[in-house]
């Protein structure tokens, strides 16, 4: 039996159906890979990191924070003495961008969001450094640990909750009237004291107020305002007599002549201390030599016992001095 060769409508709308899904899914395959730049042409840098933190092969590379390439291989560097060129990163970018991509670029391991994917950012260069080329080293500049971020803030969280405590301390201890604080918030007596002592205090404003007493005259009575004006006026003319230099207060500040004359004095004093002291006369003999003062001495004692003698027996030194004729 002969097979029929037309096509069904329900053959047709099925096939119809799978041409619609191909062409749907050849225009998402494109734009995706638009999106994505997987149509473009890339070309190969190289940068050495100390760890990747995080950033893994197929990670993305963005130059500005826009997507721009990927992270082709990671490779582990020889042990050596450099602990900064651990890893080797090989990345992919695209070959539009190499003109942004230059010498002075640096390439720096973010965070997409605080918790979010690691990507490898490229910063910008400038046109007076050379355009990277394929496989040629891109410098890397230093990164933000989150680690470490997070580790002093745990230990900043942990100093926020010892102060909470010593703070909760605090207040329980002013709760329970514990201290000079406590017993004034909690105490009272304290209260009517300082009650009773303000009482007291505007009783005494108001005796200061009354116009009879010293201190109300002192804040209403102008007299004694004057009267210091009076004297203040007095001190400034006593002091323009004394700078005027006519009188004696005003001489003895103005005229050098006393000054000239303590000065001659004083030198002449300087003289006759240095006579007494290293001269040869009466007085600087009786001021150095030791014989001389001990001689005066024993005759000073001498005379002295030959007075008392006197006193004593005045017939031995009177005899014969008196006659009678």
């Amino acid at each position: 039996m002969k097979r029929a060769t037309f096509i069904t409508w329900d053959q047709l709308k099925v096939g119809a159906l799978i041409v619609i899904a191909l062409g749907v899914l050849t225009v998402a395959i494109f734009q995706l890979g638009e999106a994505a730049n997987l149509f473009e042409k890339r070309y190969e840098l190289v940068t050495f990191l100390p760890n990747a933190n995080g950033l893994g092969e197929g990670g993305s590379v963005t130059v500005a924070g826009q997507l721009s390439g990927i992270v082709k291989k990671i490779e582990f560097m020889p042990v050596d003495a450099d602990t900064t060129q651990n890893l080797k990163i090989t990345i992919e970018i695209n070959q539009s961008l190499q003109q942004h991509v230059r010498e002075d670029s640096r390439a720096k391991v973010r965070t997409m969001g605080l918790l979010g994917d690691k990507t490898l950012d490229i910063s910008p260069g400038t046109p007076q450094f050379a355009m990277l080329g394929e496989r040629d080293t891109l410098m890397v500049a230093p990164s933000l640990d989150y680690e470490q971020v997070i580790a002093q803030a745990s230990g900043a969280v942990g100093d926020v909750v010892q102060l909470s405590a010593d703070l909760r301390q605090i207040t329980g201890g002013l709760v329970r009237g514990d201290g000079t604080m406590g017993q004034l918030l909690t105490n009272r007596s304290l209260y009517d004291e300082l009650d009773g002592t303000l009482v007291q205090f505007q009783t005494l404003l108001r005796r200061f107020e009354r116009p009879n007493g010293t201190f109300g005259r002192l804040i209403d009575d102008p007299e004694l305002y004057n009267k210091m004006t009076t004297v203040i006026g007095s001190m400034d003319s006593l002091l323009k007599s004394v700078n005027s230099s006519q009188g004696t207060v005003g001489m003895l500040l103005a005229d050098t002549t006393l000054y000239k004359r303590l000065v001659g004095i004083t030198s002449g004093a300087d003289s006759l201390l240095k006579t007494l002291t290293t001269g040869k006369g009466l007085a600087a003999r009786m001021l150095n030599d030791q014989e001389m003062y001990d001689k005066l001495l024993k005759t000073v004692s001498d005379l002295g016992a030959i007075l008392e003698d006197v006193r004593r027996n005045p017939s031995k030194y009177t005899k014969g001095m008196i006659k009678v004729f």
